[in-house]
């Protein structure tokens, strides 16, 4: 099987003031006269280290089941620096959705040959990852088209942002959460309900009319279930 090569990049940001590492998937078939579909992962290393999602991408790439594909991984530093960036609380949390709009994704338009329309850019992320991934395309619908969420944190923040959204057509969601996600034990060491919570994220945009896939999978809230619904994530996404 042919493999794509994963480029270690540091661009930096205004927004935030501070240095971002990107891990930068390219495929083996890489060439600047294709166009190119650009998915970007919040906890990018987790995504590219637990979720093997280079090796997911090669193997669909190689069998011609999605379109040309570049994934853009984008770390966080520490548990806190996740915190401060992914939780709609956080005091960083603003520059972090304004760094992924106005600076990383102009950067991948002009480094490389992309769509350069919504439709042609993903977010994905687990956990808090995908509650930043929800927001930041919720708040900039012109310039993310489509979201995966693995077992996002939902609370009424981010439903009330949901709630307010004018536009639920302008991009799709994909929307997995697990059973067994009832007693979430948090960074913070909290204990928490978060089954419940995207229950309710999903019948909200049932009702508003978002373009969606929700499905529950029995399991608990880690990577031993995000994994294998990668292929699914990617192939319902992104295929030819």
């Amino acid at each position: 099987m042919s493999k794509g090569t994963i480029q270690d990049v540091t661009l930096f940001s205004d927004a935030l003031q501070e240095e971002m590492q990107l891990l930068i998937y390219i495929p083996a078939n890489y060439s600047p006269l294709y166009k190119y579909t650009v998915l970007i992962a919040n906890d990018g290393k987790d995504y590219f280290q637990l979720g093997r999602i280079s090796r997911v991408a090669d193997e669909l790439l190689e069998n011609k089941e999605i379109e040309n594909m570049i994934i853009v991984g984008v770390p966080y530093k520490s548990v806190e620096d996740r915190s401060k960036k992914y939780h709609p609380s956080g005091e960083q949390h603003v520059a972090y959705l304004r760094f992924l709009a106005h600076e990383l994704v102009p950067y991948l338009d002009e480094t490389y040959p992309t769509y350069q329309i919504g439709m042609g850019r993903a977010l994905i992320g687990d956990s808090l990852a995908a509650t930043v991934s929800l927001l930041a395309a919720v708040k900039y619908p012109n310039i993310f088209g489509k979201v995966l969420l693995h077992s996002p944190m939902v609370n009424e923040e981010v439903l009330s942002q949901v709630e307010n959204i004018r536009t639920p057509h302008s991009f799709s969601v994909y929307h997995i959460i697990g059973t067994g996600e009832d007693e979430v034990k948090t960074t913070n060491g909290q204990i928490e309900n978060f089954l419940q919570p995207n229950r309710l994220l999903n019948s909200l945009m049932q009702e508003k009319g978002f373009s969606l896939f929700y499905d529950e999978f029995e399991g608990d809230h880690t990577w031993k279930h995000w994994q294998p619904d990668l292929k699914r994530a990617i192939k319902m996404n992104f295929s030819l």
